[in-house]
């Protein structure tokens, strides 16, 4: 299988005040806006998609109809202290407050208005231990 795209859709029953959330706070413009299904595209990098559904629509077959639940979305971000300090100033909860991880993050998490997990990360070096884990090559040098 060859894809050629890769993208999250959030289920839930607060489509506009969800795809709102993601353009006002995480830098999406929506390519397509039907109401019951928005397609969010990232102002800085177009391969970034995220879409947003009516999880009752139709097109959804019945026994997957629904809200989302158990997601957590990662954000990989250049200055993460900085988004820490934006999205705090901003009134999101945060549910984790800004730290380092030995595994190789500093990361805070917020949400969004359906509960979603959202885990804004910059990558660090991780400790000797963790290191240890990553296959050969899959840290930056």
């Amino acid at each position: 299988m060859k894809t050629t795209s890769y993208y999250p859709v959030i289920m839930t029953d607060r489509v506009a005040e969800t795809a709102a959330f993601y353009r006002a706070h995480f830098g999406f413009d929506a390519a397509f806006d039907g109401g019951w299904y928005v397609h969010l595209q990232s102002q800085s990098d177009p391969a970034v998609n995220l879409a947003v559904l009516e999880g009752g629509h139709e097109t959804i077959p019945a026994s997957g109809r629904g809200k989302v639940s158990g997601l957590l979305l990662n954000f990989e971000v250049e200055d993460v202290d900085a988004e820490y300090e934006r999205l705090t100033a901003a009134g999101l909860p945060i549910l984790l407050s800004l730290r380092d991880e030995d595994f190789g993050q500093r990361h805070f998490i917020t949400a969004d208005p359906n509960g979603v997990l959202i885990d804004v990360i910059k990558p660090i070096p991780p400790s000797a231990e963790f290191a240890a884990q990553y296959a050969d090559g899959a840290l930056p040098d």
